[in-house]
């Protein structure tokens, strides 16, 4: 059963009311792996101008941190006191290796009361609304089992540390896992128009009203050179990204976009992307 208001917004986890273009804080550090840090001052103006724009979904996470300028520290200087109706979501289960640059392994269970009271301490909060579990590395999700951390992430939630739990870089057969334990209000994968690679995932979300929020909705460090892409945007005077987003947007009822970016001229294109309306044929399209 999906939950859902109108065709901009959703409804998290059964009481949370939100837009489906949100905010994603990870490039708020440094634009990639590689790329010098931001300007301090600007990531905090792109922060602020995303809620004016109508971001009030912003994904974060404790390891969003490169060059001493971490995403939760970020959010909350720019942002607290916090406008009513904003929801911050974060994950927990990576952890920084010597490098500063990837994560090195996962967290126990028994490590993960301290992630999430990391996360409620850098972004001043007294309850998270949305907390991902993430486990696994870079490549597909594996078949690892999940139980005994999400449960440690449910007695957590039990204890009103977090409102709604998440799982993000999943398999179905762990979202069904965690569902036997708790109930889990959104999963985060990797998906984008041109990647539609977790169709299954995404057919188990619309049927059981769980929020999707694809990672890397923009293609992952780079914007997809795609043929498909380039042609609706033509005909709809639209940019690529926006036609991605769009895509997502119009793909699925569930779909929660949470592009981000440190340039406030990307912002500004990325948000025009909710008000970019698909045809059948632009649909069609990208299917190819």
């Amino acid at each position: 059963m999906t939950r859902i208001i109108d065709e901009r917004h959703f409804d998290l986890g059964g009481d949370l009311r939100i837009s489906r273009l949100g905010f994603g804080a990870m490039r708020l550090p440094a634009s990639t792996l590689e790329a010098p840090a931001n300007d301090r001052g600007t990531a905090l103006a792109v922060l602020r101008r995303a809620v004016e724009l109508g971001a009030d979904h912003i994904d974060t996470a404790a390891f969003y941190y490169r060059y001493g300028l971490a995403a939760n520290e970020l959010i909350r200087e720019a942002l607290s006191p916090y406008p009513s109706g904003l929801v911050v979501a974060t994950k927990v289960g990576p952890y920084r290796g010597p490098d500063d640059r990837t994560p090195a392994g996962q967290l126990p269970a028994s490590g993960l009361r301290a992630e999430v009271e990391r996360n409620l301490r850098e972004l001043g909060l007294d309850r998270l609304d949305l907390v991902y579990l993430r486990p696994g590395g870079m490549e597909d999700p594996a078949g690892e089992a999940i139980g005994e951390r999400f449960a440690a992430l449910a007695g957590l939630r039990e204890e009103g540390l977090i409102r709604h739990l998440g799982l993000s870089h999943v398999s179905t057969a762990q979202l069904a896992e965690a569902r036997a334990i708790a109930p889990v209000a959104a999963v985060q994968n990797r998906f984008d128009v041109t990647r539609p690679r977790d169709a299954e995932m995404l057919a188990v979300c619309e049927r059981e009203g769980i929020g999707y929020a694809p990672y890397f909705p923009l293609g992952g460090f780079g914007i997809p050179d795609d043929a498909r892409v380039k042609a609706v945007a033509a005909r709809h005077g639209a940019t690529v990204p926006q036609v991605l987003l769009a895509g997502l947007l119009a793909l699925s009822p569930v779909m929660l976009a949470i592009p981000g970016t440190g340039s406030l001229a990307h912002l500004e294109e990325n948000m025009g992307a909710a008000g970019l309306r698909l045809t059948e044929d632009d649909l069609a399209g990208l299917r190819g």
